[in-house]
């Protein structure tokens, strides 16, 4: 059931913003080779002594119009646990569609579900095992243009869906609520 609210909220959220917008004419007829951009960045990277991670992400978009663009976002997560014996390294995979709505010049809203498949050492054993988690995640950006056809961006998302765990032997991908997304996109 909770899925199929996530899902529902992801697409309410998807035609609010294309209603915002649809009314409105294109200043011009761009190819479909000008609306398509892709770009990475960094998703995270921490160090300490309980744990070292590092998460990249990738992605493909689609400008719907000038100021409405939707696309999918592939995510990789590697985490050294450093508290378990042996060490443990997990390998976390992704995807995210997302919408994008830039509202006020560089300043952008930004939705996107999330499916994330991770592992972590379950307790006492510390053995390997894997899970899925879903987020709906929703805020807001800043994009810098770097020349022509190349941007940087910045984005702070705030995970609805965020569980806290219930016992320190839980574990979820993700330490807080709050996630930092930062990269840079191009188009063709």
């Amino acid at each position: 059931m909770k899925k199929l609210a996530l899902v529902i909220t992801f697409l309410t959220v998807g035609t609010m913003a294309l209603a915002q917008w649809g009314n409105e004419e294109m200043a011009e007829k761009p190819s479909v080779r000008d609306r398509i951009f892709v770009g990475g960045g960094l998703g995270g990277i921490s160090f300490s002594s309980y744990y070292d991670f590092v998460a990249v992400n990738g992605l493909v978009g689609y400008k719907i119009t000038p100021k409405l663009a939707g696309g999918v976002q592939l995510q990789y997560k590697f985490t050294k646990y450093k508290q378990t014996t042996p060490e443990f390294n997990a390998h976390d995979y992704g995807i995210s569609p997302f919408l994008r709505f830039n509202f006020y010049g560089p300043l952008f809203l930004h939705v996107e579900y999330e499916y994330l498949s991770y592992e972590y050492p379950a307790y006492p054993t510390y053995e390997k095992t894997r899970d899925g988690y879903s987020s709906f995640m929703g805020g807001g950006g800043f994009f810098q243009p770097i020349g022509r056809n190349a941007g940087f961006y910045f984005a702070a998302l705030y995970n609805f869906t965020y569980r806290d765990p219930q016992s320190p032997y839980d574990f979820y991908p993700y330490n807080s609520p709050l996630v930092i997304r930062a990269g840079v996109t191009a188009g063709f």
